[in-house]
């Protein structure tokens, strides 16, 4: 991670969200850039519950993958990308509540290889409540048209 954000990084992470349609087809949105970390939440909507009326490990999975891979992104220089080659997630507690907040951190920067953690939480009337953690490994890809943004 540089001592200092790179350019318009949070330009290019919010240009990057806007063509996610997975993110899109959920309900996301991008609510906190900063270098190092991103935030989205997510309304809850039954369509995105699993049995039990919870909201599914799939899109808990799937929004703590995207923020840890764009607090990985505002890290990197404008002409590279990020691909996330590993994570582990943990299931604290049942997805019930009326938002999701899913914050993504860098951990370990590099210039290969980078490391973020993620925690996943649920609001509804009291505090915020601790539901998912996730440690992903991201690979700074350079030089890959097909792979960009």
């Amino acid at each position: 991670m540089t001592d200092f954000p790179p350019p318009d990084f949070s330009g290019r992470i919010a240009r990057s969200f806007s063509k996610q349609a997975a993110m899109r087809l959920i309900g996301a949105e991008l609510t906190r850039i900063e270098h190092g970390t991103v935030e989205i939440e997510l309304p809850f909507d039954a369509k995105l519950t699993q049995q039990h009326g919870f909201l599914h490990a799939g899109i808990i999975s799937a929004a703590l993958d995207t923020a840890c891979g764009y607090a990985a992104y505002s890290v990197i220089d404008a002409d590279a990308s990020i691909l996330t080659i590993e994570f582990k997630v943990n299931l604290m507690s049942p997805g019930r509540g009326e938002r999701f907040l899913f914050r993504g951190e860098v951990t370990k920067p590099g210039s290969n290889i980078i490391v973020a953690d993620g925690r996943g939480y649920a609001i509804s009337d009291g505090p915020a409540k601790l539901i998912a953690s996730m440690t992903g490994t991201m690979m700074v890809v350079r030089g890959r048209e097909d792979i960009a943004g």
